[in-house]
C-alpha cells in the first residue's frame, strides 16, 4: 500500500480541512500503537468531514465528542459460545482489537483489525445490528472503493452519490431555511436561475416523487462551500447552510435569487424550524457542524 492511494484523484478535497494536522507521535503513543500511512494522508487531505453523506471520516485531532479513534471495547458476559459470536475479535487491553476510524450515518462503524503491521491492516465493518464484514485493505484504499462504487457490502447501504461522489468538511455551519410563494415559472426554471445566481454549482443528487409533483434538488457552491436542498413543493423551500462568516453574502445573492425566480419569502427559520424575524438573527444553537 502506498502513501498516495486515496479518494483524492476524483473526489476534490476541501481548501480548509477540518482537524487535519496535529502530532501523529503523541496520538500513536496514547493509543499504544502506530497508524497506517495512507490512513495518515487521508486526514491531512480531508479532515474531519463526510463522503458522500453517508461515511464520516474520523481523524485524531481536534476537540469534538464526535470526532476521534476509539478502540472497540466492552465488557462481554454470559457464555463463551455467545461472547464469541458477539465479539469475534479482541477487546482492548488484548491485542489486536478493533480499532475504530469512521462511521456511517446508519450508525456502523468503520475499523481497522490491528493485527500484524499497520500498513496492513484490514478493515473491519462493524453494523449497528452487531454483524463483521472484513475487506482486505487499508482505510484510504476502502474509501476510494467505496466512493467509486467498486465495494460489495451486504452491511453498508447502497451508494447513491449523484452526478460525483464528493466530501464535506465538518465545519461551523449556519442554517435558514427559506419558504417561498410558488411564482409563475415551472421548477425546473426556478432551480436553473437559483444554480446560476450561485455559480459556481455541483450537483448532489435529486429526487422526485414518482408523480412527479413533489421532490428535491441538492447542490453545492464551488468558491463558499454552501450546501443548499431546493423542494420543489409541499412546501415548496430553500435551505442552505453556510460558514458563520459568510451570513451577509449567502443572504443577498440569495434574496437576489428568489426575484429573478419571481417568488416571495414568507418565512425564515433555522435549523430547528423556529421562525426568525429576520435573516440576521444568529443564535448560538443555530451554528452546527
Amino acid at each position: 500500500m502506498t502513501e498516495n492511494v486515496g479518494p483524492a484523484r476524483f473526489v476534490p478535497p476541501p481548501t480548509a480541512p477540518v482537524d487535519a494536522r496535529g502530532n501523529w507521535s503523541t496520538v500513536e503513543a496514547a493509543l499504544g500503537t502506530r497508524l497506517p500511512e495512507d490512513y495518515k494522508h487521508l486526514v491531512e487531505t480531508y479532515g474531519w468531514g463526510e463522503f458522500c453523506d453517508y461515511l464520516n471520516l474520523h481523524t485524531p485531532f481536534g476537540t469534538s465528542r464526535h470526532n476521534g479513534l476509539a478502540w472497540q471495547s466492552g465488557r462481554p458476559s454470559g457464555r463463551a459460545e455467545r461472547d464469541r459470536e458477539r465479539y469475534p475479535y479482541p477487546l482492548r487491553p488484548a491485542p489486536g482489537g478493533l480499532l475504530i476510524w469512521g462511521t456511517t450515518v446508519d450508525a456502523d462503524r468503520l475499523c481497522w483489525l490491528t493485527t500484524g503491521t499497520a500498513e496492513n491492516w484490514p478493515v473491519v465493518v462493524w453494523s449497528s445490528e452487531g454483524r463483521y464484514e472484513t475487506h482486505p485493505m487499508g482505510a484510504a484504499g476502502f474509501v476510494e472503493a467505496w466512493t467509486g462504487g467498486r465495494i460489495t457490502s451486504r452491511l453498508l447501504a447502497d451508494m447513491e452519490p449523484g452526478p460525483a461522489p464528493w466530501f464535506n468538511a465538518f465545519r461551523p455551519r449556519v442554517h435558514r431555511c427559506l419558504r417561498l410563494t410558488e411564482g409563475p415559472l415551472a421548477h425546473d426554471r426556478r432551480l436553473a436561475i437559483l444554480q446560476e445566481a450561485l455559480a459556481p454549482t455541483v450537483d448532489r443528487g435529486t429526487w422526485r416523487s414518482e408523480q412527479g409533483d413533489s421532490g428535491q434538488d441538492h447542490f453545492a457552491t464551488v468558491d463558499t462551500d454552501w450546501l443548499l436542498t431546493y423542494d420543489m413543493s409541499r412546501p415548496h423551500q430553500i435551505r442552505i447552510s453556510f460558514p458563520p462568516e459568510d451570513g451577509p453574502a449567502a443572504r443577498r445573492r440569495l434574496f437576489a435569487a428568489v426575484r429573478r425566480m419571481r417568488c416571495e419569502v414568507t418565512r425564515i427559520s433555522a435549523s430547528d424550524g423556529v421562525p426568525l424575524p429576520a435573516w440576521d438573527t444568529v443564535a448560538d444553537e443555530d451554528t452546527q457542524t
